[in-house]
């Protein structure tokens, strides 16, 4: 697996016409974002106050999942770290569990360490959920455990609304804290079905990025109660995230719980058709079968290696694009790559991407200077 996660923001491929990746930038061109920014704005806005963009959002934020106050960080890395701090030092413990395959273990270079001195305990098996049975195993006592809703990792799995609340319930019961990495919180909602604040509810702290699935320009907004959002602001400026001016950010994700998060249940639905018409052919084989949220993983029958080239040619010779990056397998000789749906995924139906799926293992199977 890559060392550090692809920036969403990086150039588009000159050749590139159409993506089924959600972060492409041909979906995230400066005046297509800029019209919907202008949308959230009239001549009076100001940049700063109460009533700025910044404001404006966090006040959403706390809105939506039912706590008493939010805070905007430029990123998620710095928003979550502080998080598990806080509750690190009020504990005096120094650790935390989650799962193997952590967006803070495994993107951000141990900052958690390096910056915080915390330590990491993962729990369970790398491939599979979070279970009560491995968290009740954690010997050491922890400050926080984290859940990621859904666990992108491994096809954006979920645990079943029963589970997760006791899971939480058990880890409290130890002394320790409950902290929600909902960066795709908007994706697991359309499987929970429940209200933010429900879920947001069952938590000490909960992240969420604006980027991702809100497809803003970049950011983050932390969401608990009054007095743990005061301590963080104090940490996000010893950071140096209290940046002035954030409101272009602001902004864009506020255009994205406008635009974007009313449609969240079609896109799932969208996955959900994707994926069984995948698994019909049989030629791949998309997981979870059927997706939970509107993420699951492609598992081809190919190498990582000869289905880059593939991929590469298809761009070239077809201005198509199926993925960023590859996702690696114990066999060498399968890989796969993540399919996030949103607007970019309706411009292809289920049959389209059989279909492209097919000419993808073809090209792999055959190097272009051996075919007819």
């Amino acid at each position: 697996m890559p060392s550090a996660e692809p920036h969403p923001s990086a150039g588009p491929a000159p050749s590139i016409r159409r993506s089924l990746f959600l972060h492409s930038p041909i979906h995230r061109m400066p005046r297509t974002v800029l019209r919907q920014m202008l949308d959230q704005v009239d001549d009076d806005t100001p940049p700063g106050g109460p009533d700025a963009p910044v404001a404006r959002l966090e006040r959403r934020i706390a809105d939506l999942f039912g706590t008493e106050s939010a805070l905007f960080f430029p990123t998620g890395t710095m928003a979550q770290q502080v998080a598990l701090r806080i509750h690190a030092e009020r504990r005096g413990r120094h650790a935390f569990a989650a799962h193997p395959q952590s967006h803070l273990d495994v993107w951000e270079q141990r900052g958690y360490h390096v910056v915080h001195g915390l330590r990491f305990h993962p729990v369970g098996d790398r491939h599979r959920l979070v279970t009560g049975a491995a968290l009740a195993a954690i010997g050491e006592p922890l400050a926080a455990v984290v859940w990621e809703l859904p666990q992108r990792d491994i096809g954006g799995q979920l645990p079943e609304w029963d589970e997760l609340r006791e899971q939480v319930a058990a880890v409290r019961a130890r002394g320790a804290a409950a902290h929600l990495d909902g960066a795709r919180i908007w994706e697991a909602q359309t499987y929970y079905r429940r209200p933010f604040a429900e879920i947001a509810g069952l938590f000490d702290t909960v992240y969420t990025s604006l980027y991702k699935a809100l497809l803003g320009i970049r950011g983050a907004v932390l969401a608990a109660d009054a007095t743990t959002i005061a301590e963080a602001a104090v940490w996000r400026s010893r950071l140096g995230g209290a940046i002035h001016d954030a409101w272009p950010l602001a902004l864009a994700g506020l255009a994205g719980l406008d635009n974007l998060l009313p449609r969240m249940p079609a896109f799932r639905e969208h996955a959900i058709a994707i994926a069984a018409a995948i698994n019909a052919d049989g030629a791949a084989l998309a997981w979870p079968d059927p997706p939970q949220t509107p993420i699951f993983h492609v598992h081809l029958p190919a190498s990582a290696q000869d289905v880059e080239r593939a991929g590469t040619e298809m761009i070239a010779e077809r201005g198509v694009q199926l993925f960023l990056r590859l996702l690696s397998a114990p066999d060498p000789r399968r890989c796969g790559f993540e399919v996030t749906v949103g607007e970019q995924a309706m411009a292809f139906s289920p049959e389209e991407v059989v279909a492209l799926l097919h000419e993808l293992l073809d090209r792999a199977a055959t190097p272009g200077e051996n075919r007819s």
